[in-house]
């Protein structure tokens, strides 16, 4: 194994490491916490936000943690006060279930129900023995402070490397996306469909979405600081890849369409025809300088190779439909030029 390749192995083991590790210290240490405070002999609602919260997002694990001890604190009044006036039975277990799913809409967080508090409910109103709402309320602070303060400082992940990683992925992409599209605007074959064809231009928002959450100040603990350099280089690559995106979806619809040819009754598809033909090497020529603007590399004289065939293609094809075919290419110059500065003028 190479040196570089066991670098790739090594740190592509610890990344899996990582969370299995995170995730067995934030649920050990409450339930050992809670075991010395005599809260329970098994305080599995100590270990629970562990397992509940630490999602493949760290960043977000104070917030999902806030709102599951919200929901633990209104799930411990509710039962608690139901069965305080009402015997058990079904009239009582029925207005735990109604109010429960009613707090669960209350207190939804960005559309999502609080599951929390219709389980923690239930889960009280099944054990009705004294002290065990108090034990359930202090064994689930406990684990939520663990995974709230503590979490996030246990091998956290760096969002910048995951960005980076994530726009190199999403270029890889794209690449074979246009050639594709390319291929089938000269009238070749345009591969098999893709199982979710709007995923990949999707993609750049969300990696920009997730890469200013996980590195703002959304969370209790201090935006994890990238290496010198690293957002700048990053940022307004993501932004371009997340302004491209849309023109270049519009692009490969109106190819996609017009590549069939016009439709007539009991005769194949006529193909593309000779505008669409002529976009195929106008693509290759975008695919190209998007690709080194992608990559952080300068993409001036590629954006200037694709500028002259555009120019040829509206010379030789000027119709109202033909303005629309090559739309897709027109704001994709536009971004890249944006990308360059002054100097792309």
């Amino acid at each position: 194994m190479s040196g570089m390749s066991a670098s790739t192995w090594n740190r592509a083991l610890g990344e899996r490491l990582a969370p299995a590790a995170r995730l067995v210290v934030c649920a050990a240490l409450p339930w050992y916490v809670c075991v010395w405070l005599g809260t329970s002999t098994a305080p599995v609602a100590a270990a629970l936000p562990a397992v509940l919260v630490l999602r493949e997002d760290l960043f977000s694990a104070p917030r999902m943690a806030l709102q599951r001890l919200l929901g633990v604190i209104a799930g411990v009044l509710l039962s608690a006060v139901v069965l305080h006036w009402l015997p058990t039975g079904s009239a009582s277990f029925l207005v735990v279930l109604v109010c429960g799913c009613a707090g669960m809409y209350l207190l939804r967080h960005e559309g999502s129900p609080n599951q929390q508090v219709l389980i923690t409910a239930l889960m009280i109103y099944a054990t009705p023995t004294p002290g065990y709402p108090l034990a359930r309320l202090e064994e689930s602070a406990i684990g939520i402070a663990v995974v709230m303060f503590l979490g996030p400082l246990l091998w956290p992940p760096d969002p910048y490397r995951e960005a980076a990683g994530g726009l190199e992925a999403y270029r890889s992409g794209l690449r074979a996306r246009l050639e594709l599209i390319a291929a089938a605007a000269a009238g070749g074959r345009a591969g098999p469909v893709p199982a979710d064809p709007f995923a990949l231009w999707h993609r750049p928002h969300e990696l920009s979405v997730t890469l200013e959450r996980r590195t703002g100040r959304t969370v209790l603990l201090p935006p994890r600081r990238p290496a010198a350099g690293a957002a700048d280089a990053l940022r307004p690559r993501l932004r371009l890849a997340a302004r491209t995106a849309p023109a270049l979806l519009v692009l490969s619809r109106e190819v996609e369409t017009r590549s069939a040819g016009p439709e007539r009754e009991g005769a194949a598809p006529a193909g593309p025809d000779e505008a669409v033909r002529a976009m195929a090497p106008l693509i290759e020529a975008t695919a190209r300088a998007l690709d080194a603007a992608l990559r952080g590399e300068d993409c001036a004289a590629g954006l200037r190779r694709a500028r002259e065939l555009t120019e040829a293609h509206r010379a030789a094809h000027p119709g109202r439909r033909d303005t629309v075919l090559r739309a897709g290419v027109d704001l994709t110059h536009e971004a890249l030029a944006d990308h360059l500065g002054p100097s792309a003028g």
